[in-house]
């Protein structure tokens, strides 16, 4: 087996290597209990690689994550680990994996092992291996199949996975097409590496992703979203989503946005909308806020993935909707109705949490609200409506707009530029005036009944409606002036008040 010495590196490649990986002393702690039981212990993946790259643990992130490999059956490394380790945890065990805590770290020891997909099987089958050889030559791409031993800190790299590293470069231990059928994952895995890494697959990596695509047709939806929202966070998801589609991958995992490449038609009426929406998504990115931490040391701050998933979905109702109309034009009405119906079943299928798809679906259905506020039609019961309607997405639903213009015309992206911060300069005086960000009726619905003599029910829902839109039209009126509205709207509805 080739390795590298780093603690006495004979050239600068070993000088860098032995740099960069710095190994935490609970790590070599481990491996030395692992050595005295008869055990090897290797650091490996993409802790390596990640150490490689400089990359060890994510800004502000709590805790640190190692991935050791070791020839120790699970039920061993229970045995020798539990008075050692301050948590342990047992959830991947049937995969070969169990997960500890100490200091601050978070240590997953796997057995050495191989997995492999059935044709018509969801889930791998796993064999444990003997070797670390064997162990490393299963893993996805060479940049992850590299190990460094604790405590002795050689460096193993069988597949030139340093030198991939160094060319950026995205490639497989063996055959890319073997490495597919094995995992079918790997395919989306490549396309989430050249997003978060850089790493650009090779020719013969991308053909495999093409002939193998349809693999994925058994992976599991929620493996699928793992990967898909990862890509999504990472620096350059337009870098990753561009080889899913140029693939035919997204025409399996993600087929909305493959079906945003409309043929433009001849008179140029339309913009392209997958290359518009891949600029809304990079325009998005650049009103993320920048990553920091509260005062609590809470991270804030970064990738926004609802506003993200956003802008990539905002258009995906258009294919449907398409008509041409008289002059060679083209029309895409009510395409943000079928556009969030369509983002909520995509969203759904791939089992994203709730939370997620409501305020990705609302953003997408409200991403063309803004449209005619330029000429400055609207009434500030038009804004309570636009502010209540995004709730707590209004700040998110702000950058998506402003995101949705990809003008190439000076004069009219200024135009809307002046617009925005006109409509961001109401809402910031109503919100002052009226606390915007919480509108409510003035009026409960305890109010409301106990006004009316109602019990609960649908009419008490009517009246409170009814009490929102004159919320809406009016602002703050004052509670009598609030009750004089309700008795009004009751008698209109005969419906008597109590006295």
């Amino acid at each position: 087996m080739p390795v590298i010495s780093l603690d006495h590196p004979r050239d600068s490649s070993e000088q860098a290597v032995s740099a960069l990986l710095s190994v935490p002393e609970a790590a070599d702690e481990l491996g030395r209990i692992f050595v005295a039981r008869g055990h090897a212990l290797h650091l490996v993946g993409g802790s390596v690689r990640d150490a490689l790259l400089g990359r060890v643990g994510a800004p502000g992130a709590p805790t640190m994550d190692l991935d050791f490999a070791t020839d120790a059956r699970p039920e061993r490394i229970l045995e020798i680990t539990r008075s050692w380790a301050e948590t342990t945890w047992e959830a991947g065990i049937a995969f070969g994996t169990v997960g500890l805590f100490k200091r601050g770290i978070r240590f997953e020891v796997t057995t050495y092992r191989t997995e492999a997909y059935d044709r018509d099987s969801r889930k791998p089958a796993v064999v444990y291996g003997e070797t670390l050889e064997g162990d490393l030559v299963r893993r996805d791409f060479t940049v992850n199949a590299m190990a460094v031993s604790v405590p002795g800190h050689e460096f193993v790299d069988l597949f030139g996975g340093i030198a991939d590293l160094g060319r950026r470069e995205l490639r497989t231990p063996g055959r890319p097409e073997d490495s597919f059928d094995d995992d079918p994952l790997r395919i989306l895995r490549a396309a989430r590496f050249e997003a978060q890494l850089g790493l650009v697959p090779v020719p013969e990596l991308v053909a495999a992703m093409c002939s193998r695509s349809g693999r994925l047709a058994i992976v599991s939806p929620e493996r699928i979203r793992d990967e898909l929202r990862k890509l999504m966070v990472a620096p350059d998801p337009v870098a990753g989503l561009t080889r899913l589609v140029d693939t035919g991958v997204a025409d399996i995992v993600l087929p909305e946005l493959a079906a945003l490449r409309m043929e433009i038609d001849e008179h140029h009426q339309h913009k392209d909308v997958y290359a518009h929406t891949l600029t809304v998504l990079e325009q998005a990115m650049g009103l993320e806020d920048p990553p920091g931490s509260a005062p609590d040391g809470t991270p804030v701050g970064g990738p926004d993935e609802v506003l993200r998933w956003a802008a990539l979905l905002h258009d995906i109702g258009k294919p449907r909707t398409r008509r041409h109309i008289g002059g060679g034009g083209v029309s895409f009405h009510h395409h943000e109705v079928v556009g969030r119906d369509m983002t909520r079943r995509r969203l759904a299928a791939l089992r994203f949490p709730k939370d997620v798809i409501d305020a990705v679906t609302r953003l997408v259905f409200l991403h063309l609200r803004f449209h005619g506020y330029g000429s400055g039609e609207w009434t500030d019961a038009a804004v309570r409506r636009y502010v209540h309607d995004a709730g707590p997405g209004l700040a998110q639903l702000n950058k998506l707009v402003r995101s949705d213009c990809t003008t190439r015309n000076r004069r009219k992206a200024e135009s809307l530029a002046r617009a925005y911060d006109s409509l961001e300069d109401r809402i910031g005086r109503l919100m002052v005036e009226e606390e915007l960000a919480a509108i409510r009726p003035e009026l409960s619905g305890d109010d409301i009944m106990g006004r009316l003599g109602l019990r609960p029910g649908p009419l008490v829902g009517k009246a409170r409606a009814h009490m929102l839109d004159v919320r809406f039209e009016q602002g703050l009126i004052g509670r009598d002036a609030a009750l004089e509205e309700l008795d009004r709207w009751a008698r209109e509805n005969n419906i008597a008040p109590t006295d």
